[in-house]
Protein backbone atom coordinates (compact mmCIF):
# COMPACT_ATOMS: atom_id res chain seq x y z
CA UNK A 1 0.00 0.00 0.00
CA UNK A 2 1.16 3.56 -0.85
CA UNK A 3 2.58 5.73 2.15
CA UNK A 4 0.28 8.63 0.93
CA UNK A 5 -3.08 6.25 0.50
CA UNK A 6 -4.44 7.17 3.94
CA UNK A 7 -3.96 10.95 3.24
CA UNK A 8 -7.03 12.56 2.12
CA UNK A 9 -5.36 14.56 -0.86
CA UNK A 10 -4.90 11.52 -2.33
CA UNK A 11 -4.46 11.64 -6.47
CA UNK A 12 -7.05 8.52 -7.75
CA UNK A 13 -10.66 8.67 -6.92
CA UNK A 14 -13.11 6.28 -5.74
CA UNK A 15 -15.51 7.16 -8.08
CA UNK A 16 -17.28 5.33 -10.12
CA UNK A 17 -16.35 5.84 -13.51
CA UNK A 18 -19.87 5.57 -15.27
CA UNK A 19 -20.88 8.17 -12.05
CA UNK A 20 -17.97 10.55 -13.39
CA UNK A 21 -19.10 14.00 -14.99
CA UNK A 22 -18.08 13.57 -18.85
CA UNK A 23 -15.51 15.95 -18.60
CA UNK A 24 -14.06 13.76 -16.30
CA UNK A 25 -14.56 10.82 -18.27
CA UNK A 26 -13.24 11.90 -21.32
CA UNK A 27 -9.68 13.17 -20.05
CA UNK A 28 -7.03 12.24 -22.11
CA UNK A 29 -4.88 9.23 -21.38
CA UNK A 30 -2.12 9.72 -23.45
CA UNK A 31 -0.06 12.86 -25.07
CA UNK A 32 -1.04 11.50 -28.48
CA UNK A 33 -4.99 11.93 -27.44
CA UNK A 34 -4.00 15.48 -25.77
CA UNK A 35 -5.73 18.82 -28.03
CA UNK A 36 -4.05 22.06 -28.03
CA UNK A 37 -0.87 23.54 -26.73
CA UNK A 38 1.57 22.88 -29.10
CA UNK A 39 4.02 25.00 -28.03
CA UNK A 40 5.08 23.27 -25.39
CA UNK A 41 3.78 19.30 -26.21
CA UNK A 42 4.43 19.59 -30.02
CA UNK A 43 7.08 17.15 -31.00
CA UNK A 44 10.22 17.46 -29.36
CA UNK A 45 9.34 20.52 -27.57
CA UNK A 46 10.98 20.54 -24.04
CA UNK A 47 7.91 19.44 -21.49
CA UNK A 48 6.88 16.73 -24.28
CA UNK A 49 10.86 15.31 -24.54
CA UNK A 50 10.74 15.88 -20.08
CA UNK A 51 7.73 13.82 -20.35
CA UNK A 52 8.56 11.11 -22.82
CA UNK A 53 11.54 10.55 -20.82
CA UNK A 54 10.80 10.37 -17.57
CA UNK A 55 12.78 13.41 -16.60
CA UNK A 56 11.01 15.86 -14.84
CA UNK A 57 11.55 19.47 -13.25
CA UNK A 58 9.27 21.76 -10.93
CA UNK A 59 6.79 23.39 -12.79
CA UNK A 60 3.63 25.61 -13.11
CA UNK A 61 0.86 25.24 -15.55
CA UNK A 62 -0.82 28.72 -16.14
CA UNK A 63 -3.32 29.29 -18.02
CA UNK A 64 -7.42 29.76 -18.13
CA UNK A 65 -10.24 27.32 -17.00
CA UNK A 66 -10.45 24.38 -18.86
CA UNK A 67 -7.24 24.62 -20.91
CA UNK A 68 -5.96 21.12 -19.60
CA UNK A 69 -3.51 22.45 -16.31
CA UNK A 70 -5.30 19.25 -14.59
CA UNK A 71 -5.54 16.79 -17.07
CA UNK A 72 -1.80 17.32 -18.11
CA UNK A 73 -0.94 16.60 -14.72
CA UNK A 74 -2.80 13.37 -14.73
CA UNK A 75 -0.99 12.09 -17.76
CA UNK A 76 2.18 13.48 -16.04
CA UNK A 77 1.65 11.16 -13.22
CA UNK A 78 0.29 8.16 -15.37
CA UNK A 79 3.44 8.45 -17.75
CA UNK A 80 6.25 8.80 -15.21
CA UNK A 81 7.80 6.09 -12.34
CA UNK A 82 6.75 8.69 -9.25
CA UNK A 83 4.48 8.68 -6.42
CA UNK A 84 2.12 10.78 -7.14
CA UNK A 85 0.31 13.02 -5.06
CA UNK A 86 -2.36 15.73 -5.52
CA UNK A 87 -3.12 18.81 -3.23
CA UNK A 88 -6.41 21.13 -3.68
CA UNK A 89 -5.50 24.36 -2.11
CA UNK A 90 -9.18 24.80 -1.33
CA UNK A 91 -8.74 22.03 1.32
CA UNK A 92 -5.11 21.33 2.42
CA UNK A 93 -3.90 22.90 5.15
CA UNK A 94 -0.26 23.56 6.85
CA UNK A 95 -0.22 20.39 8.69
CA UNK A 96 -1.49 18.36 5.53
CA UNK A 97 1.47 19.58 3.59
CA UNK A 98 3.93 18.72 6.54
CA UNK A 99 2.75 15.09 6.78
CA UNK A 100 3.27 14.33 2.69
CA UNK A 101 6.77 16.19 2.70
CA UNK A 102 7.53 14.57 5.80
CA UNK A 103 6.79 11.05 3.47
CA UNK A 104 8.17 12.37 0.43
CA UNK A 105 12.02 13.35 2.37
CA UNK A 106 11.68 9.74 3.51
CA UNK A 107 11.06 8.19 0.34
CA UNK A 108 13.79 10.25 -1.85
CA UNK A 109 16.31 8.95 0.72
CA UNK A 110 15.52 5.31 -0.26
CA UNK A 111 15.80 6.34 -4.04
CA UNK A 112 11.95 7.42 -4.70
CA UNK A 113 10.39 9.98 -6.36
CA UNK A 114 7.51 11.99 -5.33
CA UNK A 115 5.48 14.29 -7.70
CA UNK A 116 3.20 16.55 -5.59
CA UNK A 117 0.43 18.56 -8.09
CA UNK A 118 -1.16 21.78 -6.04
CA UNK A 119 -4.19 22.94 -8.10
CA UNK A 120 -5.21 26.57 -7.79
CA UNK A 121 -2.08 27.05 -6.12
CA UNK A 122 -2.70 31.06 -6.37
CA UNK A 123 -5.05 29.68 -2.93
CA UNK A 124 -1.88 29.07 -0.78
CA UNK A 125 -0.89 31.70 1.23
CA UNK A 126 2.82 32.44 2.01
CA UNK A 127 3.63 30.02 4.47
CA UNK A 128 1.37 27.29 2.93
CA UNK A 129 3.56 28.34 0.11
CA UNK A 130 6.89 28.14 1.68
CA UNK A 131 6.41 24.57 3.39
CA UNK A 132 7.34 23.39 0.18
CA UNK A 133 10.26 25.92 -0.30
CA UNK A 134 12.86 23.18 1.47
CA UNK A 135 11.74 20.34 -0.11
CA UNK A 136 12.07 21.42 -3.65
CA UNK A 137 15.54 22.96 -2.77
CA UNK A 138 16.58 19.53 -1.67
CA UNK A 139 15.35 17.40 -4.70
CA UNK A 140 12.76 15.63 -2.35
CA UNK A 141 10.00 16.57 -3.99
CA UNK A 142 9.50 17.64 -8.20
CA UNK A 143 6.40 20.29 -7.83
CA UNK A 144 3.73 20.98 -10.22
CA UNK A 145 1.56 23.73 -9.63
CA UNK A 146 -1.25 25.13 -11.77
CA UNK A 147 -2.89 28.18 -11.96
CA UNK A 148 -5.38 31.09 -13.26
CA UNK A 149 -3.67 33.75 -12.34
CA UNK A 150 -0.59 35.53 -12.73
CA UNK A 151 2.36 33.82 -10.68
CA UNK A 152 4.08 36.33 -10.89
CA UNK A 153 1.83 38.31 -8.28
CA UNK A 154 0.54 34.86 -7.08
CA UNK A 155 3.64 32.44 -5.93
CA UNK A 156 6.21 33.81 -3.50
CA UNK A 157 9.64 34.67 -5.52
CA UNK A 158 11.62 31.72 -4.04
CA UNK A 159 8.85 29.18 -5.31
CA UNK A 160 8.91 30.82 -8.75
CA UNK A 161 12.78 30.97 -8.75
CA UNK A 162 12.80 27.28 -8.78
CA UNK A 163 9.74 26.52 -11.10
CA UNK A 164 9.28 26.50 -15.09
CA UNK A 165 6.15 28.58 -15.95
CA UNK A 166 4.77 27.44 -18.81
CA UNK A 167 1.48 29.49 -20.62
CA UNK A 168 -1.29 27.24 -21.79
CA UNK A 169 -3.60 29.02 -24.12
CA UNK A 170 -7.64 28.67 -24.18
CA UNK A 171 -8.88 25.89 -26.62
CA UNK A 172 -9.73 27.16 -29.89
CA UNK A 173 -13.37 26.47 -30.65
CA UNK A 174 -12.42 23.77 -33.80
CA UNK A 175 -10.66 22.26 -31.04
CA UNK A 176 -13.67 22.18 -28.44
CA UNK A 177 -15.38 20.57 -30.97
CA UNK A 178 -13.31 18.14 -31.80
CA UNK A 179 -13.13 17.22 -28.11
CA UNK A 180 -17.40 17.24 -28.15
CA UNK A 181 -17.38 14.69 -31.50
CA UNK A 182 -14.91 12.24 -29.69
CA UNK A 183 -17.07 12.28 -26.46
CA UNK A 184 -19.90 11.41 -28.78
CA UNK A 185 -18.86 8.19 -30.58
CA UNK A 186 -16.41 7.12 -27.58
CA UNK A 187 -17.84 3.90 -26.53
CA UNK A 188 -15.93 3.66 -23.27
CA UNK A 189 -15.74 6.77 -22.01
CA UNK A 190 -18.26 9.13 -23.57
CA UNK A 191 -21.83 8.75 -25.40
CA UNK A 192 -21.09 6.15 -28.17
CA UNK A 193 -23.06 3.25 -26.91
CA UNK A 194 -26.25 6.19 -27.51
CA UNK A 195 -27.74 6.81 -30.46
CA UNK A 196 -27.06 10.55 -29.95
CA UNK A 197 -27.49 12.92 -33.09
CA UNK A 198 -25.91 16.34 -33.25
CA UNK A 199 -25.40 18.01 -35.92
CA UNK A 200 -21.77 20.06 -36.44
CA UNK A 201 -23.37 23.64 -35.81
CA UNK A 202 -24.93 22.48 -32.26
CA UNK A 203 -21.29 21.35 -31.55
CA UNK A 204 -19.97 24.56 -33.24
CA UNK A 205 -22.12 26.40 -31.19
CA UNK A 206 -21.10 24.77 -27.74
CA UNK A 207 -18.05 24.76 -28.68
CA UNK A 208 -18.09 29.14 -29.20
CA UNK A 209 -20.16 29.42 -26.34
CA UNK A 210 -17.12 27.41 -24.01
CA UNK A 211 -14.86 30.58 -24.74
CA UNK A 212 -11.67 28.33 -24.70
CA UNK A 213 -13.18 26.54 -21.91
CA UNK A 214 -13.29 22.28 -22.53
CA UNK A 215 -14.88 21.37 -19.20
CA UNK A 216 -17.32 23.80 -19.98
CA UNK A 217 -18.32 22.39 -23.23
CA UNK A 218 -18.05 18.93 -22.11
CA UNK A 219 -21.19 20.01 -19.20
CA UNK A 220 -23.09 21.64 -21.79
CA UNK A 221 -23.00 18.27 -24.13
CA UNK A 222 -23.68 16.26 -21.12
CA UNK A 223 -26.48 18.04 -19.84
CA UNK A 224 -27.97 18.46 -23.85
CA UNK A 225 -27.84 14.99 -24.04
CA UNK A 226 -29.40 14.69 -20.46
CA UNK A 227 -32.07 16.87 -21.61
CA UNK A 228 -32.63 15.37 -25.17
CA UNK A 229 -36.28 13.37 -25.29
CA UNK A 230 -35.56 10.45 -27.85
CA UNK A 231 -37.17 10.88 -32.11
CA UNK A 232 -39.77 8.46 -33.47
CA UNK A 233 -36.28 6.12 -34.14
CA UNK A 234 -34.97 6.29 -30.58
CA UNK A 235 -32.30 8.67 -31.10
CA UNK A 236 -31.65 11.67 -28.98
CA UNK A 237 -31.50 14.60 -31.05
CA UNK A 238 -29.67 17.50 -30.02
CA UNK A 239 -31.61 20.85 -31.73
CA UNK A 240 -31.19 24.67 -31.46
CA UNK A 241 -34.26 24.79 -29.49
CA UNK A 242 -32.74 22.58 -26.76
CA UNK A 243 -29.62 23.95 -26.61
CA UNK A 244 -31.58 27.35 -26.80
CA UNK A 245 -33.34 26.04 -23.39
CA UNK A 246 -29.94 24.61 -21.66
CA UNK A 247 -27.88 27.60 -22.61
CA UNK A 248 -30.54 29.87 -21.14
CA UNK A 249 -29.73 32.52 -23.91
CA UNK A 250 -31.01 33.18 -27.63
CA UNK A 251 -29.42 31.36 -30.18
CA UNK A 252 -28.80 33.89 -32.99
CA UNK A 253 -28.77 32.86 -36.87
CA UNK A 254 -24.85 32.48 -37.39
CA UNK A 255 -22.72 29.69 -39.35
CA UNK A 256 -19.31 30.52 -39.26
CA UNK A 257 -17.79 29.32 -41.71
CA UNK A 258 -20.68 30.14 -43.85
CA UNK A 259 -22.34 32.85 -45.56
CA UNK A 260 -23.90 34.37 -42.59
CA UNK A 261 -20.51 34.98 -40.97
CA UNK A 262 -19.18 36.83 -44.32
CA UNK A 263 -22.67 39.13 -43.97
CA UNK A 264 -22.24 40.42 -40.39
CA UNK A 265 -18.50 40.80 -40.66
CA UNK A 266 -19.02 42.76 -43.85
CA UNK A 267 -21.31 44.79 -42.10
CA UNK A 268 -19.37 45.37 -39.06
CA UNK A 269 -16.51 46.62 -41.75
CA UNK A 270 -19.02 49.10 -43.65
CA UNK A 271 -20.50 50.76 -40.59
CA UNK A 272 -16.81 51.63 -39.25
CA UNK A 273 -15.99 52.69 -42.78
CA UNK A 274 -19.08 54.64 -42.55
CA UNK A 275 -18.42 56.35 -39.47
CA UNK A 276 -21.41 54.83 -37.71
CA UNK A 277 -20.67 53.93 -34.41
CA UNK A 278 -24.24 52.70 -33.56
CA UNK A 279 -24.04 50.16 -36.18
CA UNK A 280 -20.46 49.19 -35.68
CA UNK A 281 -21.66 48.26 -32.08
CA UNK A 282 -24.62 46.44 -33.07
CA UNK A 283 -22.87 44.30 -35.68
CA UNK A 284 -20.00 43.52 -33.55
CA UNK A 285 -22.40 42.51 -30.61
CA UNK A 286 -24.08 40.51 -32.70
CA UNK A 287 -20.71 38.41 -34.13
CA UNK A 288 -19.82 38.17 -30.20
CA UNK A 289 -23.04 36.78 -28.84
CA UNK A 290 -23.18 34.24 -31.90
CA UNK A 291 -20.20 32.74 -30.93
CA UNK A 292 -17.65 34.25 -32.98
CA UNK A 293 -14.06 33.98 -32.40
CA UNK A 294 -13.53 37.57 -30.42
CA UNK A 295 -9.59 37.54 -31.30
CA UNK A 296 -11.06 37.24 -35.16
CA UNK A 297 -12.87 40.23 -34.58
CA UNK A 298 -9.78 41.94 -33.32
CA UNK A 299 -7.85 41.24 -35.89
CA UNK A 300 -10.13 41.72 -38.73
CA UNK A 301 -10.46 45.56 -36.46
CA UNK A 302 -6.44 45.85 -36.85
CA UNK A 303 -6.69 45.36 -40.73
CA UNK A 304 -9.57 48.19 -40.50
CA UNK A 305 -7.33 50.56 -38.94
CA UNK A 306 -4.81 50.02 -41.83
CA UNK A 307 -6.95 50.00 -44.59
CA UNK A 308 -9.73 52.66 -43.93
CA UNK A 309 -7.89 54.97 -41.60
CA UNK A 310 -4.47 54.49 -42.21
CA UNK A 311 -2.64 57.72 -40.91
CA UNK A 312 -5.55 59.66 -40.53
CA UNK A 313 -5.44 58.48 -36.92
CA UNK A 314 -2.42 56.82 -36.58
CA UNK A 315 -3.50 56.47 -32.74
CA UNK A 316 -5.97 53.51 -34.29
CA UNK A 317 -3.87 51.05 -34.96
CA UNK A 318 -2.28 51.66 -31.48
CA UNK A 319 -6.14 51.43 -30.07
CA UNK A 320 -7.25 47.84 -31.95
CA UNK A 321 -3.63 46.30 -30.65
CA UNK A 322 -4.61 47.09 -27.42
CA UNK A 323 -8.05 45.96 -27.71
CA UNK A 324 -6.41 42.78 -28.95
CA UNK A 325 -4.33 42.53 -25.67
CA UNK A 326 -6.95 43.64 -23.56
CA UNK A 327 -9.19 40.62 -24.43
CA UNK A 328 -5.92 37.99 -24.34
CA UNK A 329 -5.59 40.05 -20.64
CA UNK A 330 -9.25 40.26 -19.56
CA UNK A 331 -11.03 37.24 -22.06
CA UNK A 332 -14.43 36.97 -21.65
CA UNK A 333 -17.38 38.93 -21.19
CA UNK A 334 -15.20 41.45 -19.57
CA UNK A 335 -12.94 42.29 -22.83
CA UNK A 336 -15.78 42.31 -25.01
CA UNK A 337 -15.90 46.13 -23.77
CA UNK A 338 -12.39 46.75 -25.16
CA UNK A 339 -13.41 45.86 -28.51
CA UNK A 340 -16.56 48.14 -28.54
CA UNK A 341 -14.12 50.63 -27.34
CA UNK A 342 -12.47 50.14 -30.48
CA UNK A 343 -14.76 49.76 -32.95
CA UNK A 344 -16.01 53.10 -31.83
CA UNK A 345 -12.76 54.73 -32.08
CA UNK A 346 -12.40 53.07 -35.57
CA UNK A 347 -16.01 54.20 -36.27
CA UNK A 348 -15.47 58.25 -35.34
CA UNK A 349 -11.67 58.70 -37.00
CA UNK A 350 -10.64 60.26 -40.13
CA UNK A 351 -11.06 58.13 -42.68
CA UNK A 352 -8.34 57.80 -45.43
CA UNK A 353 -7.69 55.07 -48.17
CA UNK A 354 -4.30 56.59 -49.09
CA UNK A 355 -2.16 54.02 -47.33
CA UNK A 356 -4.13 51.25 -49.19
CA UNK A 357 -4.77 52.35 -52.46
CA UNK A 358 -0.74 53.60 -52.66
CA UNK A 359 0.31 50.18 -51.27
CA UNK A 360 -2.50 47.93 -53.61
CA UNK A 361 -0.10 50.50 -56.32
CA UNK A 362 3.13 49.29 -55.65
CA UNK A 363 2.36 45.70 -55.31
CA UNK A 364 0.77 46.42 -59.11
CA UNK A 365 4.10 47.40 -60.09
CA UNK A 366 5.95 45.20 -58.80
CA UNK A 367 4.34 42.23 -60.20
CA UNK A 368 4.07 44.24 -63.79
CA UNK A 369 7.68 45.30 -64.22
CA UNK A 370 10.57 44.21 -64.60
CA UNK A 371 12.43 44.11 -60.96
CA UNK A 372 14.87 46.57 -62.06
CA UNK A 373 18.46 46.76 -59.98
CA UNK A 374 18.94 49.29 -57.02
CA UNK A 375 20.49 52.17 -58.20
CA UNK A 376 24.48 52.39 -57.80
CA UNK A 377 24.15 55.29 -55.10
CA UNK A 378 21.49 53.40 -52.92
CA UNK A 379 23.70 50.46 -52.44
CA UNK A 380 26.48 50.42 -49.81
CA UNK A 381 29.94 50.46 -50.74
CA UNK A 382 31.07 47.39 -48.24
CA UNK A 383 34.47 46.57 -49.86
CA UNK A 384 37.25 47.93 -52.22
CA UNK A 385 36.35 46.12 -55.30
CA UNK A 386 32.29 47.88 -54.63
CA UNK A 387 33.61 50.91 -54.24
CA UNK A 388 35.82 50.89 -57.12
CA UNK A 389 32.61 49.29 -59.76
CA UNK A 390 30.79 52.43 -58.31
CA UNK A 391 28.39 51.46 -55.24
CA UNK A 392 27.90 54.28 -53.57
CA UNK A 393 29.18 56.46 -56.09
CA UNK A 394 26.54 60.06 -55.93
CA UNK A 395 24.84 59.18 -52.58
CA UNK A 396 23.68 62.24 -50.95
CA UNK A 397 23.26 62.02 -47.32
CA UNK A 398 19.94 64.32 -46.20
CA UNK A 399 21.68 65.15 -42.17
CA UNK A 400 24.31 66.81 -44.66
CA UNK A 401 22.02 69.37 -46.27
CA UNK A 402 19.98 72.25 -44.33
CA UNK A 403 16.76 70.98 -45.14
CA UNK A 404 17.17 67.11 -44.70
CA UNK A 405 15.84 66.96 -48.30
CA UNK A 406 18.20 66.12 -51.62
CA UNK A 407 16.63 65.67 -55.21
CA UNK A 408 18.01 62.26 -55.25
CA UNK A 409 16.19 60.00 -57.29
CA UNK A 410 15.29 56.22 -54.78
CA UNK A 411 13.28 54.83 -57.43
CA UNK A 412 14.62 52.23 -59.76
CA UNK A 413 14.80 53.83 -63.29
CA UNK A 414 11.92 52.30 -64.48
CA UNK A 415 9.81 53.72 -62.22
CA UNK A 416 11.15 57.37 -61.75
CA UNK A 417 8.71 59.84 -61.28
CA UNK A 418 6.04 57.47 -59.75
CA UNK A 419 3.92 58.87 -56.59
CA UNK A 420 2.00 56.10 -54.70
CA UNK A 421 1.14 57.67 -51.12
CA UNK A 422 -1.12 60.62 -51.92
CA UNK A 423 -2.58 61.53 -48.31
CA UNK A 424 -6.23 63.22 -48.25
CA UNK A 425 -6.90 66.51 -46.13
CA UNK A 426 -8.50 64.06 -43.32
CA UNK A 427 -6.89 64.25 -39.80
CA UNK A 428 -3.78 64.17 -39.53
CA UNK A 429 -3.19 63.35 -43.13
CA UNK A 430 -3.31 66.75 -43.99
CA UNK A 431 -0.57 67.87 -42.21
CA UNK A 432 1.22 64.88 -43.98
CA UNK A 433 0.04 65.95 -47.23
CA UNK A 434 1.23 70.08 -46.62
CA UNK A 435 4.35 68.33 -45.20
CA UNK A 436 4.34 66.13 -48.37
CA UNK A 437 3.99 69.19 -50.64
CA UNK A 438 6.88 70.88 -48.82
CA UNK A 439 9.32 68.04 -49.25
CA UNK A 440 8.28 68.48 -53.24
CA UNK A 441 9.20 72.07 -53.68
CA UNK A 442 12.89 71.47 -52.07
CA UNK A 443 13.11 69.26 -54.39
CA UNK A 444 12.30 71.20 -57.08
CA UNK A 445 15.06 73.41 -55.86
CA UNK A 446 17.68 71.32 -55.42
CA UNK A 447 17.22 69.54 -58.85
CA UNK A 448 19.61 70.39 -61.24
CA UNK A 449 19.06 73.46 -63.98
CA UNK A 450 16.01 75.18 -61.57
Amino acid sequence: MSLFSKLPQSFEADVPAANQPLAERMRPRTLDEFIGQEKPLGAGKSLRVQIESDNLGSMLFWGPPGCGKTTLARLIARLTRSEFVSFSAVLAGIKEIKEVMAVAEQKARSGHRTIVFVDEVHRFNKAQQDAFLPHVEAGHIIFIGATTENPSFEVISPLLSRTKVYVLEPLATPQIAELLRRALTDKEHGFGNESIVAPDEILFRIASFANGDARAAYNTLELAVRSARPDESGAQVLTPELLEDVLQRKLLRYDKAGEEHYNLISALHKSVRNSDPDAALYWLARMLESGEDPLYLARRMVRMASEDIGLAEPGALAITLAAKDAFDFLGAPEGHLALAQAAVYLSLAPKSNALYTGYGSVIEDVRKNEADPVPLHLRNATTGLMKNIGYGEGYKYAHNFEEKVTDMACLPDNLAGRTYYQPTDQGFEQRLRQRLDEIRKIRSRAAPGT
